[in-house]
């Protein structure tokens, strides 16, 4: 197979060389605990039997005899399921599922414990939001919590959206002696169409459309359990998964409740076992994720045009598997990867049409063809990713898999490298006397990407609406919302600008965003400089900005700079934000800790701190201690 692989693009191989060496020292020591983890075993056999009865007090007598025997796999199931969120009320049949698949192989599985799981879709805009980005810490927690229980031969984690992907990815590398799969639900079948969707979105922030009209809108877009079908944050982690090949082939985006989703979940449960020491192939996480495997999620979701979220996601969870990743590597891979997919918000189609399309053994065709991404990596479906090609099919209720299409059945969806919609990514990291951000500009114009004008600063995003509506915003103007950073409010989305920034664009303004907060998966058609690091109350540059001051948003050059004489500016006092109404209500009080912890937006804006490069810089302050 690997004689028949094209050679890796030279930009792709300097990266991951890139990542590799810097993280050479982290890397191993990550790799050192994990395998002194596995050495001291999973796990039951080392449990007294007080421990032991504990664990399987609640069980039947058949899962209980198994349990006992010691020679057969017991999987941990976590599970981010509730049943108000549609994207993780599917989850709530997966548990029996996995167990009856487990009984029929001779081996276990038990609920090891549930995770939250928020929906930025309830909270856009709302004081909730707030907690969101830190939901991906309280996750990795939980999880933790869940398999601390040292009962398990391998995890089973089920979950979708925003923060619980990267949450749940990240307890995964720190119990990295386990294998891990991950089990998704799937989109929901098409509404409402994304342009009506936006069209009317538009017209209520123009007064123009009821509130009821509105409503309706929303509820046929967002209809039935299953993952909102817009190629936003949720999405793109089922994407990414796929990519790192921690999903089976083409499981990603096949909808709820069908029997092909029953069947996959199945197989993933029988896959999971024989990934385990007593199944006889025993793939930890830790051996199966490094740096390629990294890259391949970054192509990923450059060529799919995915959320810009994950600039500060998978920043984090390399981190937690040892691996020290930089926007930069962003920006560089970039460069090099071809914009292979237009679903909205970059396009009009929705997640169901880019998987009817060709979907994912499509997508991996291209880029393993195009040497983009690295096939030699180990997956849980047992073999490198060139077996990704293929897709699942039904035959006489068996799961086989065939090879995928080779064309696309649909260009307007999904293009081969050949013929591209753009030749780049489409993200690129901002620089200048700012400090440094991230744009997204796959569904921004050409004409739109370059933006100069005065500023109107925000504290916060309710007052830009109140200026939209005064009519205040009527102009060429960059909206700034500082103080939107982690160690400020938490770092909420700020998605529900949109609709307000889209009209004065349509108006025919030239309008951009600067913000130390985030935007959605779902940011649009105006320019948007996200995750400004260091954040304003953080000592980031946002905080001397005055009202009318001239800033120029360059997304061609990769600049964002404000026209003030570099001496004033120097002396410039900061501004102090007045930050104590974000800080109590709806648990924010809760939180105060992580707020106090959190790390820049280039660092992934979490809360662990740096795990082993961390202690290697502690090592290395004690030696030179010693020395002096």
């Amino acid at each position: 197979m690997a004689s028949t692989t094209p050679a890796l693009n030279p930009t792709v191989a300097d990266v991951t060389r890139r990542i590799r060496e810097r993280s050479a020292e982290r890397r191993a020591l990550y790799e050192s605990r994990m395998a002194d983890q596995h050495r001291r075993g999973v796990h039951r056999g080392e449990l007294s039997c007080g421990n032991l009865a504990h664990g399987f007090a609640a069980c039947g007598e058949t899962d209980k005899n198994s349990l006992k025997l010691m020679n057969s796999a017991n999987l941990g199931i976590i599970s981010a399921y509730n049943d108000m969120l549609s994207a993780h009320q599917p989850l709530e049949t997966f548990p029996e599922t996995i167990k009856g698949a487990a009984r029929a192989m001779g081996s276990t599985a038990q609920f090891a414990g549930g995770v939250p799981a928020m929906c930025d879709g309830v909270t856009q805009g709302q004081p909730g939001m707030e907690l969101s980005l830190f939901s991906r810490n309280v996750i990795a927690m939980a999880t933790a919590v869940g398999l601390s229980h040292n009962m398990f031969d391998a995890a089973l984690y089920l979950g979708v959206c925003d923060k619980i992907i990267p949450g749940l990815f990240i307890a995964a590398a720190r119990f990295g002696h386990l294998p891990a799969m991950f089990v998704p639900a799937g989109p929901m079948p098409s509404g409402l169409p994304n342009k009506e969707k936006a069209r009317i979105r538009q017209l209520f922030a123009e007064g123009k459309a009821s509130r009821e009209d509105l409503l309706e809108a929303e509820s046929q877009s967002y209809h039935s359990p299953g993952t909102c079908t817009f190629y936003g944050t949720a999405n793109s982690n089922q994407l990414m998964m796929e990519m790192m090949g921690l999903h089976l082939p083409g499981t990603s985006f096949v909808n709820p409740g069908t029997e092909m989703r029953e069947a996959l979940t199945r197989y993933a449960t029988e896959q999971a076992i024989r990934n385990t020491e007593p199944g006889g192939d025993y793939r930890p996480f830790y051996k199966q994720i490094d740096e390629r495997a990294i890259v391949n999620a970054i192509v990923g979701l450059l060529a799919s045009g995915g959320s810009t979220n994950h600039t500060l996601h998978l920043v984090a969870m390399a981190a937690a598997a040892g691996l020290t990743l930089t926007w930069d590597d962003f920006t560089d891979l970039s460069a090099v990867t071809p914009s292979l997919m237009q679903v909205y918000p970059n396009g009009q189609a929705d997640i169901n049409h880019f998987q009817a399309a060709g979907g994912m053994s499509l997508l991996f065709r291209e880029l393993l063809g195009a040497g983009l991404v690295h096939a030699d990596i180990p997956t849980v479906f047992g073999t490198d990713l060139t077996a990704y090609t293929r897709e699942p099919f039904l035959e006489d209720d068996t799961l086989v898999w065939r090879e995928g299409p080779e064309k696309s059945l649909d260009e307007e969806v999904l293009r081969p490298v050949a013929t591209p919609f753009a030749p780049t990514g489409g993200l690129t990291v901002l620089d200048g006397n700012l400090g440094r951000g991230v744009i997204k500009v796959s569904a921004v114009k050409p004409e739109h990407r370059v933006v100069e004008a005065p500023i109107r600063i925000f504290e916060d995003q309710n007052d830009l609406k109140a200026a939209f509506e005064a009519g205040d915003l009527d102009r060429d103007v960059i909206a700034v919302v500082r103080f939107q950073g982690p160690k400020a409010n938490g770092m909420p989305e700020l998605h529900k600008l949109t609709p307000y920034l889209g009209v004065l664009q349509d108006r025919g303004y030239r309008v951009a965003l600067v913000t130390d907060g985030r935007m959605s998966g779902a940011s649009g058609k105006v320019p948007a400089a996200i995750h400004m690091s260091p954040e304003a109350l953080d000592g980031g540059p946002l905080a001397k900005l005055h009202d009318g001051d001239i800033v120029r948003l360059d997304a061609d050059t990769g600049r964002l700079e404000v026209k003030v004489d570099a001496h004033e500016w120097a002396e410039r006092a900061m501004r102090v934000g007045d930050l104590d109404h974000y800080h109590v209500g709806l648990g924010r009080e809760l939180f105060g800790g992580f707020r106090h912890l959190a790390m820049r937006g280039e660092e992934g804006a979490g809360v662990f701190g740096g795990f082993e490069a961390d202690d290697l810089a502690r090592q290395e302050g004690q030696i030179h201690d010693e020395d002096a």
